[in-house]
């Protein structure tokens, strides 16, 4: 008997101990598939969150409004680590407290596992959608930030004071989009 692909335990399994761990979930009305909810997150553009679509593109710069998450998700500074009909893991490493693009390209999920470069992070991006207690499809996004080494935990705790109050603005802008998107609205 095979074990069903369980995300968040996946998520456990790349960083199982981060320093930050950030994680939304919307859940979509009992008539929405969830295979129409996750359809309905790969169209969400940078341009359709105002707030979190701005943020990326200063911290990322020469990102476009116009792509998608998951397509941004996909692409450098990014690394795909893992897919299924239904999910998806991503991961980059690097400097996230500076303003330049400090991010060294991957290789793939060997090369993020290993990945222990002084004064710097590995960064988890998890979206999925599971089912709720109730059974409705739910779209969930989360995020992890560990460090390779002190320098970096000092740094990414002084990145966090400043931002970790906005991340709850910002951060599900998404999914919200997302659900409205499947139920049709």
């Amino acid at each position: 008997m095979s074990v069903p692909h369980d995300p968040a335990t996946r998520m456990d399994e790349w960083l199982p101990h981060p320093a930050v761990r950030v994680r939304h979930a919307r859940r979509a009305s009992g008539d929405v598939e969830p295979d129409a909810l996750w359809a309905a997150a790969s169209t969400v553009r940078l341009r359709d969150t105002p707030r979190l679509g701005r943020l990326v593109r200063w911290r990322i710069p020469g990102t476009a409004g116009d792509v998608t998450y998951r397509q941004m998700f996909r692409e450098y500074p990014f690394t795909v680590l893992e897919e299924t009909p239904r999910s998806s893991v991503s991961g980059l490493c690097g400097r996230i407290w500076t303003l330049s693009r400090d991010y060294p390209r991957l290789a793939g999920p060997d090369e993020f596992t290993a990945w222990d470069r002084s004064g710097t992070v590995r960064v988890l991006f998890g979206h999925w959608v599971q089912e709720d207690e109730r059974g409705r499809p739910e779209l969930v996004s989360e995020a992890r930030v560990q460090p390779t080494d002190r320098l970096a935990a000092l740094r990414l705790r002084a990145l966090w004071a400043g931002f970790g109050v906005f991340e709850r603005l910002v951060g599900a802008e998404p999914l919200t989009v997302a659900v409205r998107r499947a139920a049709g609205g």
